[in-house]
């Protein structure tokens, strides 16, 4: 454990939703929800207005309308956050070597490496308060929650406290104090199955799980996960902050508007899946030994198979087949709701003479495509995107159907601006689109708008 609270952890606050604020006036104050817009969409990110009313990440879209049906539901621009995602990161970057990215809106920064004459208690707030001014200047008025402490967890835990647009620092030797009363949910890894077990035992907060000798808690939960525990509900964390965090899987997954039951249509969607995750790894030059895929049912039960290759690989057609062959063992009769592929086991390089792939794609390997757009596709005019009138400027769709889209005029820079309507057809209106790089992205981190 450290002597001085030298680890910063730095968060965003509700990071989707107050880019759309930010850059769509009339939304400021009110509430905005990220994520897949349709019936079984999943909420990303809620603003605080929305928050008000009980809407939280991960829960489905449908809920989140009952709950606040006058929200803004916006289906997402990867390309506009991760643009501030990178001036936010270059940011800490200017003020220590050693920053750890955990997400686009999230990370973390060790400042016994940025140089600072000293560590003590006003230094290290006073960095923290500079640093929130400096991300509120590059970020376009975005707020960040800031935490310091002696330690990752409880630098995180830290910034969570005076959520949003606070900074708290734990000082050495309190950590224990503050830890105590809290939810066991607080310590990393501790996750729902997690949570029963310990409740079984009686044990709630982090008081209670402290009160456990380390014999105790290793019997209940295992023994890796049980010393890990052990150590962190006691303030215990030497975790180093690491500049690079190397990724331990590739995958990608759906949810769709209906339950698909057709065999072959579940073929070809975990075939296009595998192509996606293909390139990936190939844009990162890794290859991976396991492929699995995940299933979840109509009833919201959900499998995973997996099958490990005597080598890497990060061929498309391979990883394919491998997908369409752990579906055969499960049982999708009554209608499959999400569909996932991944690749994990990753290395830096693929044996080639292994994997070499003679024969022709499969006809369904390419035909897939063309079958698949109904299901999967991100609605053209998308609630939320970027449009441009030839005669009216720049602007965002509020909303499409039946052959019409409406659009209000505004940017970052205009004011709440008006709200016209024209025909999907209208050679005037154009749809902004991001890079093709940028798309494949937001498919991995935003839920696909129409699901």
């Amino acid at each position: 454990m450290r002597e001085h609270a030298s680890v910063l952890h730095i968060d965003l606050d509700a990071f989707f939703a107050s880019v759309e604020q930010r850059d769509k006036p009339s939304l400021r104050g009110k509430p905005v929800v990220v994520g897949g817009v349709g019936g079984r969409g999943v909420v990303a990110t809620a603003s605080y207005e929305a928050r008000v009313f009980g809407v939280r990440s991960a829960m489905s879209t449908r809920e989140a309308r009952a709950r606040c049906p006058h929200a803004a539901f916006l289906s997402g621009r990867f390309h506009a956050y991760r643009e501030t995602s990178r001036a936010v990161m270059g940011v800490l970057r200017e003020l220590s070597p050693l920053v750890e990215p955990l997400s686009l809106d999230e990370a973390f920064v060790d400042l016994a490496a940025a140089g600072l004459p000293d560590l003590d208690e006003a230094t290290v707030r006073a960095v923290g308060e500079e640093l929130r001014a400096r991300v509120h200047e590059v970020s376009g008025g975005l707020t960040a929650s800031v935490g310091l402490a002696s330690s990752k967890f409880l630098a995180k835990i830290a910034s969570e406290i005076e959520k949003p647009d606070g900074l708290t620092v734990i000082n050495p030797g309190t950590e224990r104090d503050l830890l105590r009363p809290l939810n066991v949910r607080v310590i990393p890894g501790v996750g729902p199955a997690t949570v029963e077990r310990l409740r079984r035992s009686g044990v709630y907060t982090v008081s209670d799980l402290e009160a456990l000798d380390e014999h105790e808690v290793v019997q209940l939960l295992g023994k890796a996960h049980g010393h890990s525990l052990h150590a962190m509900a006691r303030g215990e964390d030497d975790r180093a902050v690491v500049p690079e965090r190397e990724a331990k899987s590739v995958s990608v997954e759906d949810t769709y508007s209906t339950d698909v039951t057709d065999r072959e249509l579940m073929a070809d969607l975990l075939t296009r899946q595998a192509a996606t995750v293909a390139g990936r790894l190939a844009k990162q030059r890794m290859s991976g030994r396991t492929i699995s895929i995940k299933v979840r049912l109509h009833d919201f039960s959900t499998s995973s198979r997996s099958s490990t290759l005597p080598a890497p690989t990060d061929d498309a057609a391979l990883i394919a087949r491998t997908a369409r062959g752990l579906l055969t063992d499960l049982d999708t009769s009554g209608g499959v709701r999400l569909l996932g592929v991944g690749v994990s086991g990753l290395a830096d390089w693929v044996q080639e003479e292994l994997f070499s792939d003679p024969e022709p794609p499969e006809p369904s390997d390419r035909e897939a495509l063309d079958r698949l757009a109904p299901v999967v596709r991100r609605p053209e005019w998308a609630p939320g995107s970027d449009v441009i009138h030839d005669e009216m400027g720049a602007g965002w769709v509020w909303g499409a159907g039946r052959g019409v889209v409406t659009v209000r005029f505004e940017t970052a820079e205009t004011g709440p601006g008006p709200v016209r309507s024209f025909a999907q057809d209208d050679p005037a209106l154009h749809l902004w689109q991001p890079p093709p790089d940028d798309e494949a992205v937001a498919r991995a981190v935003i839920p696909p708008s129409g699901t």
